[in-house]
């Protein structure tokens, strides 16, 4: 089964194509991918992961097609950055 991942970090876009097995799981992938030897900061208890922009679990089986995410953390407040831009518009 084909998949992607996909990872961004500090400016470097990383994208791996990856022939699975049937039943491999979110998680499974990742490790096969090698991303965490790549980047050893990811703790993958700490991030989010995702499918095609939606959150999901690790233990998630993976899908032919599907493109895996590993989500960045959140650095500020959303409502804070919606107020901010809001502010600097008016101004």
């Amino acid at each position: 089964m084909n998949i992607s991942l996909a990872f961004v970090e500090d400016g470097q876009q990383v994208w791996h194509k990856l022939d699975l097995m049937e039943g491999c799981t979110i998680q499974q992938a990742i490790e096969i991918s090698g991303l965490l030897d790549q980047f050893p900061n990811i703790n993958l208890e700490e991030r989010k992961v995702g499918i095609h922009g939606k959150v999901a679990e690790l233990n998630d089986e993976i899908k032919e097609g599907d493109r895996i995410e590993i989500y960045r953390p959140i650095t500020a407040d959303p409502a804070k950055v919606k107020r901010r831009s809001i502010v600097a518009k008016d101004s």
